[in-house]
């Protein structure tokens, strides 16, 4: 009998680790962190919620007590993966880490490559602020203090649509809509194109500064936190820096913080509660968010 209880063991730990080896690494993160108390103070409040008109959808994350908190300031979360990989439900981790803080988070989806190039990712980034601004009021956000935030090709997406106001224009978001922005570990001066991603992402549109973040710096830009790490071999630390003094040219409010040794992916990381001492990620990201668009 403790024989056959001993081999059934041994088989369900091994149909885990089998699954786990198939698990993508943001959602075993995603795992992880609620095992060890992420879902303490937050609660998933809508999922799989259609927006867009190419079937994109979004879930929305909100604080236990977000009903008596009356109108919550909003941020909009864009997940990484290079352009090609990804989903919102994989990022779970980094919407119960901002909803307990007191925002109304927002995980939209993307197209993504070999699918789509650019700018079809960003079209469907716009349209997301745009179900955002139409919509977010229904579900305790105030449309009126929302701010974009994401890590990775997610920092591009949000630091490129708080640039680039034409593009909302024209998904019919109101001028001035995002109050600020926070790009985790985002390319934004890039060009010409190194990587295999970007190359499949962006080489074949004919204007390549039109790709580049830093072509829309402007002085009227929402307040922008670059965050950046020299340990980050994925994406450079020039990304950040040029970017920054270049709105800071223009006299646009930008803020860098460079984690030193953190690697690229350890920087969302810090998000999750198992990873939080790898570096004050979420408290700088809260503190400049909360300054930007109040409690």
């Amino acid at each position: 009998m403790k024989r056959g209880l001993v081999i059934g063991g041994l088989g369900l730990l091994a149909a885990i680790g089998g699954v786990l080896a198939f698990t993508s690494p943001p959602r075993l993160l995603s795992w992880y962190d609620r095992v060890a108390g992420g879902t303490e103070g937050a609660r998933l409040v809508a999922e799989g919620v259609a927006f867009g008109s190419h079937g994109q959808s979004l879930d929305i994350w909100a604080p236990e007590d977000a009903a008596a908190a009356g109108p919550l300031p909003v941020v909009i979360f864009w997940y990484g993966g290079g352009w090609a990989k990804g989903d919102r439900a994989s990022y779970a981790f980094a919407g119960r880490a901002l909803a307990r803080e007191g925002f109304l988070v927002v995980i939209p989806d993307y197209r993504k490559v070999p699918e789509v190039r650019f700018p079809a990712f960003l079209d469907d980034g716009a349209e997301a602020a745009a179900w955002v601004e139409d919509n977010i009021a229904q579900h305790g956000g105030d449309p009126g203090r929302v701010a974009v935030m994401g890590h990775s090709a997610g920092g591009y997406q949000a630091v490129m649509l708080a640039l680039d106001a034409k593009r909302l224009a024209a998904a019919g978001v109101a001028p001035g809509f995002i109050k600020a922005g926070v790009g985790l570990s985002g390319p934004y001066d890039f060009y010409p194109f190194t990587s295999e991603r970007a190359i499949d992402a962006m080489s074949q549109w004919p204007h390549p500064e039109e790709t580049q973040p830093i072509t829309f710096a402007r002085a009227d830009a929402p307040p922008l936190l670059l965050v950046t790490s020299d340990g980050d071999e994925t994406v450079r630390v020039k990304n950040a820096r040029n970017l920054a003094a270049r709105l800071r040219e223009q006299g646009a409010l930008a803020d860098m913080i460079n984690y030193g040794p953190l690697t690229h992916e350890e920087v969302v990381m810090a998000l999750s509660v198992p990873f939080r001492d790898k570096g004050p990620v979420l408290a700088d990201s809260v503190r400049f968010l909360h300054r930007q668009l109040g409690k």
